[in-house]
């Protein structure tokens, strides 16, 4: 039986994921006239650029920001300017557990920008014509794909075998070509269970991509009069301490609650080494390594750990995106080219390009 192919006419499209790379995919291949099912397991898009919302405000536990080299991710975001503002605050590096700090800066190239309201509010509005049916296309929610098969009614279009809600068994078809933009260790799950692309397989082994924990933490009683001073007088640290990497003061980012709040992150070797603890020693462990960085040692009245299992790209592919044009089948993600936004937004543009 034939294979799906790409080609320049209308077709339709399903992308895999609704983080940056799947939305830029999504979005690139609406505007060269196809039509996108845009499916995420999650309940909603976002992907690494999330926001956790609590009664205290939002956290950012995912990428904390991005910055702009290239030229066309610059003129994407000029869409909606007034979504994204420079992030300005005093960063420093914390040399020991005495909380002994080096002031840092960042570099001209690499001015630092967040969405207003929370990272995920960027996503979400580029991936709102999406889902809203204006562009002919739809998006699934809280639909995981585990499965590419022949289409049942046409043999030369896909079908996706998925978990939705509950364990609910769903079937979306009639796809003329499918891109996996989700952690590689997920296409390559993706693949091998529908026995695909193994060229794609076998390049997929050499990336490497290290875990993540985040904790979450907030306090409301640093609002009371007299507390002005609570905490360090910086607002983001990357660190050298054995068990956290990164720590940042929620309410100094732009268009943020007033709330007392921090996102802390593990280094890579920690949450590797810990990645199947559960949760609640994870948090008394970084709550532990939070209090020696910053001189906290309050105790919180919310603190939730989070788990990232792909969470920083340490061996990128070494190129945008993975293709099989004569199957129909694409994969894209920051992994392919490195661990900041852009490479993510830059993967998912180069891929629909190919396609489209």
């Amino acid at each position: 039986m034939p294979h799906p192919k790409i080609s320049p006419a209308p077709r339709h499209m399903a992308v895999v994921g609704a983080g940056m790379a799947g939305v830029t995919c999504a979005r690139t291949l609406v505007q060269a006239g196809h039509r996108v099912t845009l499916i995420e397991k999650s309940r909603g898009a976002g992907g690494r650029m999330a926001t956790r919302h609590s009664d205290f405000g939002g956290f950012d536990h995912g990428a904390q920001f991005f910055t702009v080299r290239d030229a066309r991710f610059h003129q994407a975001l000029q869409v909606h300017p007034e979504l994204i503002v420079p992030w300005q605050v005093n960063t420093v590096r914390v040399l020991d557990m005495l909380g002994q700090t080096m002031a840092t800066a960042p570099g001209p190239r690499d001015v630092r920008w967040v969405p207003v309201g929370g990272m995920n509010t960027l996503i979400k509005r580029w991936a709102q014509p999406l889902a809203d049916g204006s562009l002919g296309s739809q998006t699934l929610l809280e639909a995981r794909v585990t499965a590419i098969e022949k289409d049942a009614l046409d043999a030369t279009r896909w079908q996706l075998q998925l978990d939705g809600p509950e364990g609910a068994q769903q079937v979306a078809s009639g796809f003329d070509a499918v891109v996996l933009a989700i952690p590689h260790p997920q296409a390559d799950e993706v693949l091998r269970a529908s026995q695909l692309a193994p060229a794609l397989q076998k390049k997929l082994a050499s990336v490497q991509v290290a875990p993540c924990w985040t904790l979450l933490i907030a306090f409301p009683q640093a609002m009371q009069p007299g507390l002005e001073t609570f905490g360090p007088r910086w607002h983001a640290a990357s660190s050298d301490h054995h068990r956290i990497r990164w720590v940042a003061r929620e309410p100094s980012k732009p268009g943020r609650s007033p709330i007392e709040r921090w996102t802390i992150q593990a280094c890579p070797q920690w949450s590797a080494e810990h990645l199947e603890d559960d949760a609640e020693r994870v948090k008394a462990k970084l709550l532990k390594g939070f209090a020696e960085i910053t001189g906290i040692r309050a105790t919180p009245a919310f603190a939730a750990a989070h788990r990232w299992r792909y969470a920083q790209t340490t061996r990128p592919l070494g190129q945008a995106y993975l293709l099989d044009a004569q199957a129909g089948i694409g994969l894209c993600g920051d992994w392919c080219l490195g661990n900041r936004v852009e490479s993510a937004f830059l993967s998912g543009l180069e891929l629909a390009l190919a396609v489209a």
